[in-house]
């Protein structure tokens, strides 16, 4: 299933405006999309309180949204009353009582083996402020600790054809426990898109541009940690695989779709277009086992001596 990601409507992708924010939630919305993603953190809640916006006119909507990165990132500040804290604050900017699924949203590696930050989430359920919960991990060490606690619902996770580590153990894991799987960063923030040279350029303002080396937050969430030239001749060698009729992109995402176990894909958009290119992946014809190999090599190649080891 395509989903939204909502990251790119609050901040860190340099400028959106509120009406093209909109339109590209309804967009989505008015292509079929059911899912949307987004975070207490994206523009500090703006992100949320737009997806509230389009919430409210659509109800069936399932809306996961993520809590933690607002504040200091110590283990210790993972606790029930910032729970609740965190909670009310994302449910009025969602406009809802009740948030279908609030996820972890990477918190220190040591929050995913404490017991007390599960039954806080617990705690939230009972209270009727969140239908479940999940978690967002940077590592796969971290899913599969995630995957092991009982009522962890789903697990967010860095996954496309510059990340295949979560195939080897993370997908089979979460599929035995029943977890879902809900795969971000799935165009590896734009270099899958095919549509960056070595020229390409990004605002003082977007996290391509300040984060590449981890400045700000994990550099696996830029580029999935590629480095630029090395995800460009990658891509070079995926192009000649893109059916005719289709986009990079959407083969990048199709080929996250044909994984056995992943739940949604939540890639971002700017604009209506772009909504439209990632919902029409869904009706690519599920890659061959040959071009499925020709990923594998091209990042056993190129991009598993960066990477693998690292998340």
């Amino acid at each position: 299933m395509v989903g939204l990601g909502a990251w790119q409507l609050g901040a860190d992708w340099g400028d959106v405006k509120e009406g093209d924010a909109l339109d590209v939630l309804n967009a989505a919305v008015e292509g079929g999309v059911t899912f949307i993603d987004t975070a207490d953190v994206y523009g500090d809640g703006r992100s949320e309180r737009l997806v509230g916006q389009v919430l409210k006119e659509h109800p069936e909507l399932t809306v996961a949204s993520k809590m933690g990165r607002r504040v200091e990132q110590k283990p210790e500040n993972y606790n029930l009353d910032a729970f609740r804290a965190w909670n009310d604050r994302s449910r009025e900017n969602l406009g809802v009582d009740t948030i279908d699924l609030v996820q972890l949203h990477c918190p220190p590696t040591a929050v995913y083996s404490t017991d007390a930050v599960f039954d806080a989430l617990d705690t939230l359920v009972q209270e009727g402020r969140i239908s479940a919960y999940g978690v967002s991990v940077e590592t796969c060490e971290e899913a599969l600790t995630a995957i092991a606690r009982p009522n962890v619902a789903s697990v967010q996770i860095i996954l496309n054809a510059f990340r295949l580590k979560p195939l080897d153990e993370v997908l089979p894991a979460a599929e035995r426990a029943g977890v879902g799987i809900i795969a971000r960063v799935p165009l590896a923030s734009g270099l899958l898109s095919g549509k960056y040279d070595e020229n390409t350029t990004f605002g003082a303002d977007d996290h391509r541009n300040y984060n590449r080396k981890g400045e700000a937050f994990d550099v696996g969430e830029t580029f999935s940690g590629v480095d630029f030239a090395t995800g460009l001749e990658a891509v070079k060698r995926l192009i000649p695989l893109v059916p005719e009729g289709a986009t990079m992109a959407q083969f990048a995402l199709r080929w996250i779709l044909d994984q056995p176990g992943v739940s949604v894909v939540i890639p971002g958009a700017r604009n209506p277009q772009q909504v439209a290119g990632n919902i029409g992946a869904a009706t690519l014809t599920p890659l061959s086992t040959g071009e499925l190999k020709v990923v594998q090599t091209v990042y056993d190649e190129l991009i598993r001596p960066q990477i693998h080891d690292r998340w």
